[in-house]
């Protein structure tokens, strides 16, 4: 995809897991590196953007960026990885995704090229972190992050952008249990994780 930027949010906070999940690992591989190396293979460019009081980070085929707006949370990530990405339109996760799928990453970069954002909608909510935005949402994510609107799902509702929403039953051919948005905050999810890797390597 050499038309499209892939961006991963590692901004190292983990308030809820206690440690730093980037390092924790699922399977045999730390839950960044799994990330990493799922985007690698399908961006040439890939950033890694983390938090201003962050700790250094080593890129490992990534550029790693610090947020340009401080304390905007993910928001601040999404908006710094859109003004550095050199492409028109960006791919992002979260490094704390262990289930990425490169075939849901094609369908939702296919979903709709000409759209500002493409977002994935589950009974339970938006899905904005394993999404696509396009650069005319910068000033959108910009004047949001200035006025301190933090929620990133609050951009399906700018009637500027060109917004196409994405129902489980269109990837259900795909990732039949969505697994590809499941991300890790907590002990519990981590175990839960490296249950599901284990089963998986025991069924093959």
């Amino acid at each position: 995809m050499a038309d499209v930027t892939g961006v991963i949010l590692a901004g190292g906070k983990s308030r809820r897991m206690g440690e730093d999940k980037r390092f924790l690992t699922v399977g045999t591989t730390t839950l960044l590196d799994r990330c990493r190396s799922v985007m690698l293979s399908i961006f040439p460019e890939v950033l890694i953007v983390t938090a201003q009081d962050s700790p250094p980070l080593e890129g490992r085929g990534c550029l790693v960026y610090q947020d340009l707006i401080p304390d905007c949370g993910s928001l601040g990530g999404l908006y710094t990885g859109l003004k550095k990405a050199t492409c028109d339109r960006m791919f992002i996760v979260a490094c704390d995704m262990p289930f990425l799928n490169h075939e849901m990453i094609r369908f939702f970069l296919g979903r709709d090229p000409a759209a500002d954002v493409v977002m994935g909608r589950l009974p339970g909510g938006l899905q904005p972190l394993h999404a696509v935005y396009g650069k005319r949402a910068l000033p959108v994510f910009e004047r949001m992050a200035l006025t301190r609107r933090l929620k990133i799902q609050d951009v399906v509702s700018e009637p500027s952008l060109r917004i196409t929403l994405v129902d489980a039953p269109e990837w259900s051919h795909l990732d039949p249990d969505s697994r590809s948005f499941q991300n890790v905050n907590t002990p519990e999810d981590l175990l839960a994780a490296r249950a599901e890797v284990s089963r998986s390597s025991l069924d093959r």
